[in-house]
């Protein structure tokens, strides 16, 4: 198991870069996907197939080559309770379709499997490392976290989100609601209170598979090309917020460990 210093080396491709040294870019975009145990295997491939599709849609090469510069630097994890090592594909810059195609070849060849427990915080923190370790200077940088379900291990999400983006990075969220849970109310909500983060931040929610690669490609296209996302409907003021702990307290114990003087 390699630890958390070395997976960021690994995907960084190398150690912390001085800023004379530094490559620029239009946006420093790491792919944070969701692989916990929630998702069936069918629901994985989906969304595998999703990002492919994606990565190779000449309308996201399109949104890479409109850019200032032209490119971008792009990476890639899944993650579950924790990273998983095997899912992790290393910074490459992409302003063509030839490195669009050569990265998506590399996300196509890592095994599918899904593993135990949901950290979304553990991702965030994962990706705030492997973006201020990487070897590029982007105008922007985003943090781009699919997911099923609330946090429920690891540590709280929204410290995990104000520490990204007190860092100057963006978090964007895509919600999958195609099996949604009552017990946990609206993901879609949770991940608008306590995911995403910062300036024209956003998620989407994705209802049906067959939407799946439509949605990630809009939100790759947003995010490469830094438009305003659509206009979305404003919870009103009665509406109650979303718990940010919510995942945590569904697990057994979990007053216990809050409030070990309890006597239950």
């Amino acid at each position: 198991m390699l630890s958390t210093l070395a997976l960021i080396l690994a995907l960084s491709g190398s150690p912390v870069q001085s800023a004379a040294t530094q490559t620029d870019v239009d946006v420093e975009l790491v792919l944070a996907v969701d692989m916990s145990g929630s998702m069936d295997m069918e629901e994985a491939r989906v969304q595998r197939s999703g990002y492919l599709q994606a990565l190779r849609h000449p309308d996201f090469i399109n949104a890479v080559r409109g850019g200032l510069l032209g490119r971008i630097a792009i990476g890639y994890f899944e993650w579950a309770g924790l990273v998983n090592e095997q899912s992790v594909v290393s910074w490459q810059i992409i302003d063509n379709s030839e490195d669009a195609e050569a990265f998506a070849a590399k996300v196509e060849a890592r095994p599918i499997g899904t593993r135990r427990g949901t950290s979304i915080s553990n991702a965030i923190l994962f990706g705030t490392n492997l973006i201020d370790s990487n070897a590029f200077s982007g105008a922007r940088r985003v943090i781009d976290i699919s997911g099923d379900g609330p946090n429920n291990t690891g540590p709280p999400v929204t410290p995990a989100r104000d520490g990204a983006i007190s860092r100057g990075i963006i978090i964007n969220g895509l919600a999958i609601l195609i099996r949604p849970s009552v017990s946990t109310g609206p993901l879609d909500q949770y991940y608008a209170q306590c995911v995403i983060g910062g300036p024209g931040s956003f998620v989407l929610p994705v209802h049906e598979a067959e939407d799946f690669a439509i949605a990630i490609r809009q939100k790759l296209i947003l995010e490469v090309s830094g438009l305003p996302p659509p206009p979305t409907l404003q919870l009103t003021a009665t509406t109650p917020g979303a718990d940010c702990l919510i995942g945590e307290k569904l697990r057994p114990g979990f007053l216990d460990r809050i409030y070990p003087e309890l006597d239950r």
